[in-house]
């Protein structure tokens, strides 16, 4: 397929995020001018020492952070993107699978317990996440495989919700349990980025780059589960071998993404949706927007919960989900007025 068409509308996208990190990074309880800003970072580029006041909030607290919300919410955008293609639920995402309960149980749990890994700040949380959401998903298709063996959409989603339901269940109880360390995880579980780190940053990127190499290898086989499954199998796909790759590639980005930021919600729901009202169903388009429209999305809900009520800092996670759920109920909205 051609994709020089798309060529303007990737540099439009990737401008926008350029832009919306800069913003980012200016704005915040202390006020950075953009000509400042733009200084360090070049000084910070030609390996220049940086000794303001202004570079040490730069480099340490807001880059770091701001790298990581871009990450998240490209990432978190990406598998929703997928996920509506592979289930042809426009309505659906990341956490449809379970996935996304399963790993924040494991992160839930290692908070309580108090594990740690000596050298690498919540790093048993971010592995316990990951194990989780992983053993989440075989649980997952092991139980829609006994149902039917030919892993059925509508078995996953109804097995998958299930199992949320069971995982927050467990999670009520570990809370009631947590004592003293209640206070961490219920800000945990309401989503956050502050506090990020480079490592962090990387390992977000790492994990975003292999996973989304592999669903935008299978693009084409997106397209052709948007109209069915049937229409899938008679133009050759392998059904089950397609469905089997995204579903793991996207448990694995997801638990990476609620091993550091929390339960982020909406993101993956509300933005590839968004996305393919306008830009239509092609997945060789929809998925790098995606790629792009989640992360100048969770950028700017980043944004505002650190300045609307400054200097009180809402949790990343309560901005998406009350931003995310106006969004879509406009949609279901304008979708069921569509229909009459």
């Amino acid at each position: 397929m051609n994709r020089r068409p798309f060529l303007p509308l990737r540099l439009l996208w990737i401008s926008a995020v350029i832009l919306t990190m800069l913003l980012c990074v200016c704005a915040g309880s202390v006020a950075i001018p953009l000509s400042e800003t733009l200084r360090i970072l070049h000084d910070l580029i030609s390996g220049i020492p940086i000794t303001s006041t202004f570079g040490s909030i730069i480099l340490s607290i807001r880059l770091p952070r701001v790298l990581c919300v871009a990450l998240v919410g490209a990432s978190l955008s990406v598998c929703g993107c997928a996920m509506q293609g592979l289930l042809r639920n426009p309505l659906a995402d990341g956490s449809t699978l379970g996935v996304s309960a399963g790993a924040s149980l494991g992160a839930v749990l290692a908070l309580a317990l108090g594990l740690q890994i000596p050298g690498l700040r919540y790093g048993a949380t971010m592995i316990s996440a990951m194990l989780f959401a992983f053993l989440s998903l075989l649980l997952i298709l092991s139980f829609a495989f006994l149902l039917d063996r030919t892993l059925e959409t509508t078995s996953i989603i109804l097995i998958g919700v299930i199992f949320s339901m069971f995982a927050s269940s467990i999670m009520s109880l570990i809370i009631t349990f947590a004592g003293e360390r209640i206070r961490s995880i219920t800000f945990w579980t309401m989503g956050s980025l502050s506090g990020s780190t480079y490592p962090q940053a990387l390992i977000l990127f790492l994990a975003l780059a292999f996973c989304y190499m592999i669903l935008r290898l299978h693009a084409e086989e997106l397209n052709a589960f948007a109209i069915s499954e049937e229409n899938a199998l008679h133009i050759g796909v392998n059904v089950r071998r397609v469905k089997l790759i995204v579903l793991v590639t996207v448990s694995v980005l997801i638990g990476v993404c609620v091993s550091i930021g929390g339960s982020i919600a909406f993101v993956g729901l509300v933005v590839p949706h968004m996305l393919r009202m306008v830009l239509g169903p092609n997945h060789d388009r929809l998925l790098p927007s995606s790629l792009y429209g989640g992360a100048v999305f969770l950028l700017l809900a980043d944004l505002a919960g650190r300045t609307v009520l400054s200097p009180i800092e809402l949790p990343i996670g309560v901005v998406t989900s009350l931003v995310g759920a106006v969004i879509f109920m406009l949609i279901f909205y304008r979708s069921r007025k569509g229909r009459l």
